[in-house]
């Protein structure tokens, strides 16, 4: 199967190219970003040799539909899909945060909390709790946006705002759409027989200075969601929860020696391993959205996307 590793194109008016860990953005006449989602896989903020087909695909999708659920909400940044694995919308200065809330003590947290800590980002945790508890409410713990090859960083409310990263009147408007998104994630989940557990999200400011949900939202890549049938009872007997996240991915390389430390060694994936990671995130897909998922013809993978994309600038 074609898998998107990497794209090189020159569309008309193309300003500059950003290529993140799994998403490659072209800015247009400094107006429109083309944000397309390859199929490469990170995990511990480190990008895996293999890619995993329709990866890509699966995102972008999730992301457009969970955008369209909560724009009367929250306004975001996207104008159209003209290909499977492409998004398009206006150009933004991002800010340099990831807005991080947590509903339960899950992964990171989890890991902070196992090894005694009872502040994350500057907001205490309370004492008592099981990892996969529910907070009394959720909790919101930035972090800091890294650049290219470096790991992103907790940070606290107030250090963002000493530091002058965010000032204070757009931070207020960026915990109160974060919360406010949480609780539509948590409710479109809910309908579907799932927890959201956690979640990130990315924010931008137009040209005119409005501030505007960018990249994705809601998607396994950065979400974790628990299915909801036999959480109590999984929570009372100690046992791990059912997870609907990329979390499967990040257990497989911690039990194979990995998690991104200095000198550690990417685990080897077999092709076995890459056709089971893809089949999990159609099972994501179709999870969290409730519809059929409908593989892309990747046979030119590369010169769909470049024709769908360039017949989509020539005639905005």
């Amino acid at each position: 199967m074609n898998t998107i590793n990497e794209t090189n194109f020159q569309f008309q008016g193309q300003k500059e190219v950003y290529k993140g860990k799994v998403r490659e953005v072209y800015n247009i006449n400094d107006e429109l970003l083309v944000m397309i989602a390859s199929d490469r896989l990170s995990a511990f903020d480190v990008i895996l040799p293999r890619q995993i087909p329709f990866k890509g695909q699966i995102l972008n999708q999730i992301a457009t539909k969970m955008m369209n659920d909560t724009v009367d909400i929250v306004p975001n940044w996207l104008l159209a899909n003209p290909d499977e694995n492409v998004a398009v919308g206006h150009l933004c200065e991002p800010f340099k945060v990831e807005m991080v809330i947590r509903g339960y003590l899950s992964g990171h947290a989890a890991r902070e909390y196992a090894a005694g800590k009872r502040t994350l980002c500057g907001v205490a945790m309370p004492e008592g709790m099981k990892e996969n508890d529910k907070f009394p409410e959720p909790i919101i713990t930035p972090s800091t946006k890294a650049d290219n090859g470096e790991h992103d960083e907790d940070i606290s409310r107030e250090d963002i705002l000493a530091k002058g990263i965010v000032s204070e009147e757009d931070y207020l408007v960026l915990e109160d759409y974060t919360r406010k998104l949480f609780q539509r994630g948590t409710e479109l989940a809910a309908k579907r027989g799932l927890i959201l557990v956690d979640t990130k999200y990315e924010f931008g400011k137009t040209k005119d200075g409005k501030i505007v949900l960018i990249d994705e939202i809601h998607t396994p890549d950065s979400s974790r969601y628990f299915y909801a049938d036999g959480y109590a009872e999984r929570q009372e007997k100690g046992e791990k929860q059912k997870q609907l996240s990329k979390e499967f991915v990040r257990q497989w390389l911690i039990e194979n020696g990995f998690q991104g430390k200095e000198g550690q060694e990417i685990p080897e994936m077999s092709d076995e391993k890459v056709i089971e990671i893809s089949n999990r995130y159609i099972e994501l897909y179709e999870q969290i959205t409730g519809e059929n998922f409908i593989k892309a013809n990747t046979e030119n993978v590369l010169e769909r996307i470049e024709k769908n994309v360039s017949t989509f600038l020539e005639n905005k």
